[in-house]
């Protein structure tokens, strides 16, 4: 049988808490998330280029998709036509968190603010 250490068991639970869940803040779980997958080839913050460049910028993907619609492609694997990208597969929690940092990086006009009024 293997036993884990005492320091091995703290660096454990050190790491996991680190980790931010799901149900803390779905906006940093996803952010967390494009962070460990995706940032080798897209832009994944408001600013820079895509290390690879015929990745698409994360901030610009509301130009080609509802991102909303997204979802269901994270949970059944994503799949393009460039044999560059991987495919990935995420839990239902885990899309939403994704799509929810994804929102977060569309533009907000002025105009779209000042008809929901102000906020509460």
């Amino acid at each position: 049988m293997n036993r884990l250490s005492i320091p091995s068991w703290a660096f454990l639970l050190v790491t996991v808490s680190a980790v931010p869940t799901l149900a803390d803040d779905p906006v940093v779980a996803g952010r967390a998330l494009v962070q460990m997958y995706c940032t080798d080839c897209h832009a994944t913050e408001m600013t820079g280029d895509s290390p690879l460049p015929i990745a698409p910028r994360f901030r610009e993907l509301y130009l080609r998709y509802d991102v909303e619609d997204l979802a269901e492609a994270l949970v059944e694997g994503i799949v393009t036509a460039h044999p560059e990208m991987p495919q990935f597969e995420f839990d239902p929690e885990q899309a939403t968190a994704i799509i929810a940092y994804l929102k977060t990086l569309e533009p907000h006009s002025v105009e779209a603010d000042q008809q929901q009024g102000p906020s509460q």
